[in-house]
Formats: C-alpha cells, sequence, structure tokens
C-alpha cells in the first residue's frame, strides 16, 4: 500500500487520518439518531432530550477528566476511548435494527438510544481534552499554530462527509446499516492511531488531590481575559443561536426534503467553517482579532434568523452555509487563543474547561431548542435564538472592551 504523504511529520500525519475517520463516524451518529427519534416520536422536545442526555456526563466529568488527561499516557487513553466508542456505536446499531425497535416500542427504542447517546458523554468528557492537548506532543512549538489550523480543517472535512454519508445512508438503505458504517470508521481511525508512540505525561504532582488540579486550570481559564471571553462570547451565541436541534423538523415538515436533505443541511455549517478556517490558513488574522470575533458572532445570529424565515432550501442551505463561515472564524481565533497563550502541562484541565463553555453548548443549546419549540413553536423558537445571539454580540461590543480590543 502507499504511504501517505507526510504532513509535517509522520505521526501527525497518522492522527489527522485516525481523526478524520473518527470524526466522520463520530458525526454521523447525530444525523442517524435525530432522524431516527423523530421518526419514533414526531416529538421536538425529544431531539432536545436527545442532545441533553450527552451533555449531562460531559459537564459532570469534565473538569476531573481534564485532571486525568494531564495526568495519563494520552495516547493510550485516546485508544481506550476509541475502543469505548466503537463499542457503543455497535451497541446504537442494535438499538435501531427495525425488528428489535417494533419489537420494544417507540418509547423504550427512544429511552435507549438516549441511554446510548448518554455513554458517548461519558466518553467525550475525555477524549476531547486528549485529543486537544495530545496534538501539542507530536510537533514542535514552531509548528504548532500551522498543526491546529490543519487540524481543524481535518475536523471540519470529516464533519462536512459524515453528515452528507449518513443522510444518503438513511435514506437509501436504514438506520442499522449507517451504523456499520460508522462501526468501520471507528475501527479504521483505532488501526491508524495505535501506530503513533507513547508519549511523556506532560503533569504528574504525585499525590495532589483533584479538586487541586481542577482549580488551577479554573483559576488561569478566569485569569486569561482572552480567552475567558471568546469562549463566553462563542458558549452563549451556541447556546441560544444553534438550530441544529431542529433541522429533522425542518427538512421533514417545512423543507420536504427528506433524510438526504437533512444531511446537507446538517453538512452546510461545518463546509462555512471549512471555507473559512482554509482561507484563513493561508491568509491569517493579523489585526483587531477581537473585533472580527464580536463581528461574526453577530453575523451568525442574522443567518439563524434568515433561516427561520425561509421555506426555500437553497436559501435555507446557503444562509446555513454563510453562519458556518462566521463561526469559522471564531473557531479559528479561539483556537489560536488555545494553542499560544495555554502551557503543555495544563492543556487537558483547559481544554476541559472549554469544553464546559463551548462543546457542551452545543447539546444544551440543543435542549434549548427542543424544549421552546414545543412550547412554542419551531420557526418562533429558532428566531428567538437568532434574535439573542445578535443581541449578545452588540452587548459585548459595549461591554467587553477588553475582548473588543484584543490583538495579539
Amino acid at each position: 500500500m502507499k504511504a501517505l504523504p507526510t504532513i509535517i511529520n509522520r505521526e501527525f500525519t497518522l492522527f489527522i487520518t485516525a481523526r478524520v475517520f473518527f470524526i466522520a463516524g463520530l458525526k454521523m451518529t447525530p444525523v442517524i439518531l435525530g432522524w431516527q427519534l423523530y421518526e419514533l416520536t414526531g416529538s421536538k422536545l425529544a431531539l432536545g432530550i436527545l442532545g441533553l442526555s450527552e451533555v449531562i456526563p460531559a459537564i459532570l466529568l469534565a473538569l476531573p477528566a481534564g485532571v486525568r488527561v494531564d495526568r495519563s499516557n494520552k495516547r493510550n487513553l485516546i485508544m481506550w476511548c476509541y475502543v469505548l466508542y466503537f463499542l457503543v456505536m455497535i451497541y446504537l446499531g442494535i438499538i435501531t435494527y427495525k425488528p428489535i425497535t417494533h419489537s420494544m416500542g417507540n418509547a423504550i427504542a427512544a429511552f435507549l438510544i438516549c441511554f446510548g447517546v448518554f455513554l458517548t458523554g461519558i466518553i467525550r468528557a475525555y477524549s476531547s481534552p486528549a485529543l486537544n492537548a495530545f496534538l501539542a506532543q507530536l510537533v514542535t512549538q514552531a509548528e504548532l499554530v500551522r498543526a491546529a489550523s490543519i487540524n481543524t480543517m481535518t475536523w471540519l472535512f470529516a464533519s462536512v462527509v459524515g453528515p452528507m454519508l449518513a443522510g444518503f445512508l438513511i435514506g437509501f438503505t436504514s438506520a442499522t446499516w449507517s451504523f456499520v458504517v460508522v462501526c468501520t470508521l471507528m475501527a479504521a481511525a483505532l488501526l491508524i492511531f495505535r501506530n503513533i508512540k507513547e508519549k511523556p505525561i506532560s503533569w504528574n504532582k504525585g499525590k495532589a488531590r483533584t479538586w487541586d488540579g481542577v482549580k488551577e486550570g479554573l483559576d488561569f481559564v478566569f485569569s486569561q481575559k482572552a480567552l475567558l471571553g471568546a469562549i463566553s462570547l462563542d458558549m452563549f451565541a451556541v447556546l441560544f443561536g444553534g438550530a441544529v436541534a431542529l433541522l429533522p423538523v425542518f427538512a421533514k415538515d417545512i423543507l420536504a426534503v427528506g433524510p438526504q436533505g437533512f444531511g446537507l443541511l446538517m453538512s452546510a455549517t461545518y463546509m462555512g467553517n471549512f471555507i473559512a478556517i482554509a482561507y484563513l490558513t493561508f491568509k491569517p488574522l493579523l489585526k483587531a482579532q477581537g473585533k472580527l470575533l464580536i463581528y461574526s458572532v453577530g453575523g451568525f445570529g442574522l443567518c439563524i434568523l434568515v433561516f427561520a424565515l425561509s421555506r426555500n432550501f437553497i436559501l435555507s442551505f446557503s444562509v446555513l452555509l454563510l453562519s458556518g463561515i462566521f463561526d469559522g472564524v471564531s473557531v479559528i481565533i479561539r483556537a489560536t487563543i488555545f494553542q499560544l497563550f495555554v502551557p503543555d502541562e495544563m492543556r487537558g484541565r483547559v481544554s476541559s474547561v472549554n469544553s464546559i463553555f463551548v462543546n457542551s453548548s452545543n447539546e444544551l443549546g440543543q435542549f434549548e431548542s427542543g424544549l421552546t419549540a414545543s412550547l412554542m413553536g419551531t420557526v418562533p423558537a429558532v428566531i428567538m435564538g437568532g434574535s439573542i445571539t445578535l443581541l449578545i454580540s452588540i452587548y459585548t461590543w459595549f461591554k467587553l472592551p477588553t475582548l473588543r480590543k484584543f490583538e495579539w
């Protein structure tokens, strides 16, 4: 077999190759389960509960998991996470098998799907900070910013391919066959990743208490005003402005485009992310990064407002793509702040704090969207979320001058 072309170095190449397979499989999962759950229940609130099922363990375990990551052999920890994800995907493939679903009844099947997602939340509490922290052990300090950009681009590429593939598969096959593909991708990621050698443990304070490590991570984040402001702004924007949870409703009931259209809508934001980050990798931001971050969040909110009002698939796809471009600017600014200002021995703990602010806000936003949509209707809920996001960006501009004036 022909060797992969080397990017920066061999181990970094293996890392991002495995990450493409892993993230593609992971991003297929919410498309498969979101469509399956809405088919089973017809409930918008159930879609919100699906997100809540993942975020509860992810938040509860995030801070102690960050300490564990910094104290652990990150390569081995990531390997275990890959194995556990693979096993959970097998479980979800069995639960979504139609004869089994019908024999259990829709309510029990929906509960067991949410339980599987709950298990992924436990694993994510460890895998997310471990992967973020491990990157810095694969490249030199001089290569770190470039490596972070490439890593983000590969993540986004997989995030585009995964939902599109999932939409195609559930449209022409079934949820269970879709999970066969997910498991295959996870297995490929594990086999590739195992070729990376073990690295030294970056932080070792003997028998120091877990809470002491947690406190150090929190103190560091709250002392870095630019980092704190960036992740807080993104958290509120995603919490209120995200429309991802309700995309099955838009695809099925409003735009009538079926699972294939749903997969395209799910991938649109990530396509926009990819475009923005690819551009910024070659044309990096040289000044006024704080202002651009606030502008991007405001633009994201406006796009969500237009999406809520759209009844045309092309327009809906286009504004989600544009929202992804705005979000991509935010992603690259936050990722660069993290890589430049966080020391190696703190990366696991700071990544865990970041996951509470940013990553978990996706699932909390999913629950918020499902709850408000069940109370006031799908379109009014998304209009409200986009409006709040826009107001948050305006508030930040005037009330957080430190972030507005931030540059690196």
